[in-house]
């Protein structure tokens, strides 16, 4: 339909999985697309060893027009090197598709302050610092953009990631309030959160559990990359201009309906050694 045509696009974490439908979807729809992920090998950026450089391949490929950034969004300086990435290669920004983030299934009691720190700084600090960046360098000046999230459904909590959850949560915040912080310059910021999606990040997962998600989502399927990606793709264009501040479930219904987590019929088991311990002092 080319809803997106000419659009400038900035698709983070795009080597594989939903980032890699962004990036697809919106070349598709006629966008230049900055297709960002940190995935490197020896031969370095321009090699078709990076995931990102296979994506942007794809997108050339396909009569597209894509460039590749291998920056770490997790990095302040790299979040910068990549806007200006984007703005070397085509003048400016329009989009911004913040999708950049990792899952480390883990109970609390057992979580590393190093695991809360990793997930923390790459699915809440690394969106701040793409958001901020894209949005002084060059969609305030302009006085037009649209900012896309790619959060996680954490309407009851997100048990056994709390990390997760915690940083999703933020970004859901965030995108409440920058859209109204940036009504003001035209900019339009939403949120996408995905239920449990067919792709690269559900092969982790026992096949079991993913049946198991797949009977308690209402409408008793999965979805797709492309299907999340359309929605992505309709929340940048000019159709949805007045939508802002809102975060949409693509979940099939699983936010409305049905156990996210089992909960055991029995006493729980005894905390670990060392839990049990600090727990017991004052």
């Amino acid at each position: 339909m080319g809803i997106c045509d000419d659009r400038v696009v900035i698709v983070t974490g795009a080597g594989g999985g939903l980032g890699r439908a962004h990036a697809l979807a919106f070349a598709a729809e006629g966008a230049r697309v900055v297709v960002n992920d940190i995935g490197t090998s020896r031969e370095g950026e321009g090699s078709s060893d990076v995931p990102a450089q296979r994506v942007v391949d794809e997108i050339l490929a396909a009569g597209g027009d894509a460039v590749v950034s291998i920056d770490d969004v997790t990095d302040w300086s790299g979040a910068g090197s990549l806007v200006h990435t984007a703005i070397d290669a085509f003048g400016r920004l329009d989009v911004l598709v913040n999708n950049a983030g990792f899952l480390r299934d883990r109970m609390l009691v057992s979580m590393s302050v190093e695991g809360w720190d990793a997930v923390i700084r790459n699915n809440l600090n690394g969106t701040f610092y793409v958001t901020r960046e894209v949005a002084v360098a060059s969609m305030i000046p302009q006085r037009r953009g649209r900012i896309v999230n790619i959060i996680a459904n954490v309407a009851r909590g997100f048990p056994g990631m709390v990390h997760t959850g915690a940083a999703r949560a933020g970004v859901e915040n965030m995108t409440k309030t920058l859209a109204v912080e940036w009504a003001q310059h035209g900019i339009g910021v939403n949120s996408i959160a995905p239920g449990v999606i067919r792709s690269s990040g559900t092969e982790r997962y026992p096949e079991a559990l993913v049946e198991m998600s797949r009977q308690r989502t209402p409408m008793k399927r999965l979805g797709t990359p492309g299907e999340v990606a359309e929605l992505c793709a309709y929340l940048a264009s000019e159709a949805a201009s007045f939508v802002t501040g809102e975060t949409w479930y693509i979940d099939g219904g699983a936010h409305l309906w049905g156990d996210t987590w089992i909960l055991p019929d029995r006493e729980p088991a005894p905390l670990p050694d060392v839990v049990a311990k600090l727990s017991a002092e004052p």
